[in-house]
């Protein structure tokens, strides 16, 4: 179900409101409902905190040495 809605705004917005719609080959109102439909969509993006939360947890050591593993496995990577 549709329903009327009056808005005030400026005359000079208003003619190129008009404007963008007709070269747009869209009515006012249709503007005027896709924009309301985007800015009332919920987020598709997800906050960075609750995306770092989930990646999986290192396997090293807190209190191991990684200057010194770092070396070690290059070691055995390249044979020196």
């Amino acid at each position: 179900m549709k329903s009327r809605l009056n808005i005030t705004i400026e005359n000079s917005l208003l003619e190129d409101v008009k404007l963008y719609a007709a070269k747009n080959k869209r009515s006012v109102s249709d503007l005027v409902e896709s924009y309301f439909k985007k800015v009332t969509r919920p987020s598709k993006r997800k906050n960075i905190i609750d995306l770092v939360e989930k990646l999986e947890k290192p396997s090293i050591n807190d209190k191991a040495d990684l200057k010194d593993l770092y070396y070690k496995e290059n070691a055995k990577k390249y044979g020196f």
